[in-house]
C-alpha cells in the first residue's frame, strides 16, 4: 500500500481534512474541520523527502523536528511520534489549529508542489495522544524549594509555567480574566479553537502542580511589588493588548467598536456566560470590518455566523499577488493572497482603501467616507501609498469593527516597576541566548516573554518565547539547567541576521 519512503512525495498528492459544508457550519460554533482515515495521514506524512537540511525548520519558531515525527507517523508509531513532537512544543493542538504553518511555506517540496501538510499531521498526532490517554500530568521528581511567578496565562505564559514546574519550581499563574488562555480563550473564535482544548492543557497542569490565580489584575488587584517580594523570578507574560485605534472625524459615534471589544463577547456567550456591557452583536446589520488581519478574518467569520447582513473586510494595503513572487522567494514567508476560512463563508473583501470619516445620524454610525490608494514611487525613493484624486466614494455601515492590530503591552505593571521600554513600548528584554540573563529586563528578578517583549507575533513565537525564558529564569535561579532550548544554538540571532 506505501511505497519506499523516498517515493512517497512523487505518489502521493497533498490531501488536507474534509470541512463541513459552509451553509452548515455557520449556523453554528464548533469547529468545522473533519479527520482523514489513519492511512490517509500516513499517506501524507510519506510525502515528506527527510531532506538533509530540512529547511521546515528554520520555518518553525519552535524547532520543532519535523521529518522525524512525520517518519514516526508514517511507520504508524503515533506514540512515539507525540514524544518527539512535546520535545520542543508544549501544546500542539493549539498550533495544530491557530498557527499558519511557516514550516510549510518552508518546505523543500513547496519549491514546485504543495508543500507536506506539517500542521494537519502536528494537529492530528496531538488529538491521537489526548484519544488514547497518552498525555498525561508529568510532575517534578525533586523540588527546587525556588518560587516563580507568570503574569499573564496565554500561550507564553502557560508554556513558561509548565517548563518551570518541571523543572521543580513552585508556579503561580495569576490572570485577570475568570479563565486562563489569554486570547486563545477570549479573542479566537470557537470555530477555530475549541475552549475544552486548553481546559485539558490546564487540567494537565495543574495536576503536574501549577497553581493558578483568577480575576486578579497584577498592578491594579495586586501591587507588582508585592510579587518582587513574595518570589524569586517575575515572568511578564501579559501580551500585547493595547489595540490601535482610528482617529478620525467621526469616531466618537455609537456602533463603532475595537475588535477585541466584540470577539470575547461572543466567546463568553458560547461558553455560557454573562456579557459584561452592551451587547455587541453583528445580526441584521451591514457590518465594516477594518483590517485584513487574522483578527479582521475572525470579526468576518463571527459577524457571519451572528447573521449579519452583509460583511465588508477592507484592507489598506494593495491586494497581495496571487502566487509565489520574487519579493518573497522560498523559503521565506511569502507576501501572497490569502482567504481564510472565514472569508470563504461570504461577505466582501476589499483593498487599498484609506477611511476618512465615519457618517452617522443621530449619534450613531450609518457609514465611511473612504478613498482609493496606489503605489507611488518617487525617484530614488521608497514605494508610498497616496491618495488617487476623484476616488473619494461613502459606504454604509451601521456597524464598524476595528481590527488594525495591536500597539505594545498595557502600561501599569512597567510604569509601577519602571522597567525599560523599547521604542514600540514593549518591555524592553534581551534577546534569546544559552545564558540566564536572556529574556531578562531592566529589573534583575523580573523577566518579559511574548508579546509583551517582542510585540505582536504568532502563538507560535509566544510558546517559543515562553519555553525561552522559562529556560533562562531557570538557569538563573539554579545556575544550570535542563530545559530544552533552542535560542542557545543561535537560533533567533540566526532569523536577525
Amino acid at each position: 500500500m506505501f511505497p519506499n519512503k523516498e517515493r512517497g512525495f512523487m505518489v502521493f498528492d497533498r490531501v488536507i481534512p474534509p470541512r463541513e459544508a459552509i451553509e452548515d457550519r455557520i449556523q453554528h460554533w464548533r469547529e468545522f474541520e473533519g479527520l482523514l482515515s489513519n492511512d490517509d495521514m500516513r499517506r501524507q506524512a510519506y510525502r515528506c523527502m527527510n531532506c538533509g537540511v530540512p529547511f521546515c525548520h528554520t520555518g518553525c519558531p519552535l524547532g520543532n523536528i519535523i521529518p522525524d515525527f512525520n517518519d514516526l507517523v508514517k511507520d504508524d508509531a503515533w506514540e512515539e511520534a507525540l514524544s518527539v513532537l512535546h520535545s520542543t512544543n508544549n501544546f500542539p493542538e493549539f498550533t495544530g489549529r491557530v498557527c499558519p504553518a511557516p514550516c510549510e511555506s518552508a518546505c523543500v517540496l513547496a519549491i514546485n508542489e504543495p508543500a507536506v501538510t506539517i500542521k494537519t499531521i502536528e494537529s492530528a498526532i496531538a488529538d491521537r495522544g489526548w484519544q488514547e490517554a497518552w498525555i498525561r500530568p508529568e510532575p517534578p521528581e525533586t523540588l527546587t524549594g525556588k518560587k516563580a511567578a507568570v503574569v499573564g496565562s496565554g500561550p507564553a505564559g502557560l508554556a513558561a509555567a509548565q517548563q518551570l514546574r518541571r523543572a521543580g519550581h513552585e508556579v503561580t499563574v495569576y490572570e485577570r480574566d475568570d479563565e486562563p488562555g489569554g486570547l486563545l480563550m477570549y479573542g479566537i473564535p470557537d470555530f477555530k479553537l475549541e475552549k475544552h482544548h486548553i481546559h485539558l492543557r490546564v487540567e494537565q497542569m495543574r495536576e503536574e502542580g501549577v497553581n493558578f490565580v483568577f480575576d486578579t489584575e497584577i498592578g491594579v488587584d495586586i501591587p507588582a511589588q508585592n510579587l518582587i517580594d513574595e518570589y524569586d523570578a517575575v515572568l511578564l507574560a501579559i501580551g500585547s493588548t493595547q489595540g490601535r485605534d482610528l482617529n478620525v472625524p467621526g469616531r466618537e459615534l455609537d456602533g463603532i467598536h475595537m475588535a477585541m471589544e466584540f470577539l470575547p463577547q461572543q466567546n463568553r456567550r458560547v461558553a455560557g456566560k454573562d456579557v459584561p456591557g452592551t451587547d455587541i452583536l453583528a445580526k441584521d446589520r451591514t457590518v465594516l470590518v477594518l483590517g485584513g488581519g487574522d483578527t479582521g478574518s475572525d470579526c468576518h467569520g463571527t459577524c457571519i455566523r451572528q447573521g449579519a447582513s452583509n460583511v465588508l473586510s477592507v484592507e489598506l494595503m494593495p491586494r497581495p499577488p496571487s502566487e509565489q513572487n520574487e519579493l518573497t522567494p522560498w523559503p521565506d514567508w511569502p507576501l501572497i493572497l490569502r482567504t481564510s476560512t472565514s472569508h470563504e463563508e461570504g461577505g466582501e473583501r476589499h483593498w487599498s482603501v484609506l477611511t476618512k470619516e465615519f457618517i452617522g445620524y443621530n449619534g450613531k454610525v450609518k457609514g465611511v467616507r473612504a478613498v482609493l490608494l496606489e503605489w507611488e514611487t518617487p525617484q530614488g525613493g521608497y514605494p508610498q501609498l497616496k491618495e488617487i484624486p476623484g476616488s473619494e466614494f461613502i459606504w454604509e455601515a451601521d456597524l464598524v469593527l476595528l481590527a488594525l492590530g495591536f500597539l505594545h503591552p498595557e502600561p501599569t505593571i512597567a510604569e509601577e516597576l519602571d522597567l525599560d521600554l523599547d521604542g514600540g513600548k514593549n518591555i524592553k528584554a534581551a534577546y534569546g541566548s544559552s545564558g540566564p540573563d536572556a529574556y531578562r529586563t531592566s529589573h534583575p528578578k523580573v523577566w518579559a516573554a511574548g508579546d509583551a517583549r517582542r510585540g505582536q507575533s504568532l502563538v507560535v513565537w509566544a510558546i517559543h518565547e515562553g519555553r525561552e525564558a522559562a529556560h533562562a529564569i531557570d538557569k538563573a535561579l539554579m545556575g544550570r539547567t535542563d530545559l530544552h532550548s533552542i535560542d542557545s544554538f543561535g537560533y533567533e540571532d540566526a532569523l536577525r541576521s
